[in-house]
């Protein structure tokens, strides 16, 4: 039971989720934006590393390089998971399927979707999911 006076956002108010969904997937747009901008486009064309092989670089120098890259690849690959999932939650909210485990065709929890408002399945079927 909720305590009272205690509004359940997500679940009832479709508005209220989709200005939610709207400003996260704005959000997440502009995250992916700055790390393309500020590192992803830092990357040398393939003739200029080319002259630059003949230049020094110490082998920590250019792990730590390389590792900075790899990590920007994945915040990138999370973000374009996330972007993916906030699509999936507003064309649910459009057809009229949001907030319906997609395992088991139950409501999922208040409570779970005001955490995670792309949710897609039911705290039970989410971790069967993971499997």
């Amino acid at each position: 039971l909720r305590p009272s006076g205690v509004r359940t956002l997500y679940a009832v108010d479709d508005d209220a989720v989709l200005r939610h969904l709207t400003r996260e997937r704005h959000h997440l747009e502009q995250v992916r934006a700055t790390v393309e901008r500020e590192h992803l486009d830092d990357e040398p064309e393939e003739d200029a590393s080319a002259a630059l092989s003949h230049a020094a670089q110490h082998p920590a120098d250019a792990a730590s390089d390389a590792f900075e890259r790899e990590k920007e690849f994945a915040i990138l690959d999370r973000v374009d998971a996330d972007l993916a999932a906030v699509d999936r939650a507003l064309e649910r909210l459009t057809d009229g399927t949001y907030g319906t485990c997609e395992a088991c065709g139950e409501r999922i929890a208040d409570e779970r979707l005001a955490a995670l408002p792309a949710a897609r399945f039911c705290f039970e079927h989410q971790s069967e999911a993971e499997s």
